[in-house]
């Protein structure tokens, strides 16, 4: 299996934190539900007024058609200055340094 992380963020006004898991709580389930997500870390930078994700997909092609789909919702909301990218997993060195997932697997 060759895990994908997909990163993504972009310029975001808030909300920020509780106020954020609150109102994005809906968005939170479906995203959930994407095939072969293994989770997303929720990343927000209130200074630098920029927030996103960082995606663990169990392979690149469901990686690949959830960016498609995140990125087309981000355009129609108006989103701009988006930055994403793809990479691959390097599972051994991963789970030597505690990656979730892979440090239980590899003890």
């Amino acid at each position: 299996m060759t895990m994908t992380i997909f990163q993504c963020d972009f310029p975001f006004d808030g909300p920020w934190g509780s106020q954020l898991a609150e109102e994005f709580h809906g968005l939170a389930r479906d995203i959930a539900s994407e095939p072969s997500l293994v989770w997303k870390y929720w990343t927000e930078n209130a200074e630098l007024k920029r927030a996103g994700g960082i995606y663990l997909f169990t392979n690149l092609p469901d990686a690949e058609a959830y960016a498609e789909k995140h990125l087309a919702r981000l355009a129609e909301a108006g989103v701009r200055d988006i930055v994403s990218w793809h990479f691959g997993v390097n599972d051994n060195l991963s789970a030597m340094t505690g990656a979730p997932c892979l440090a239980r697997k590899n003890r």
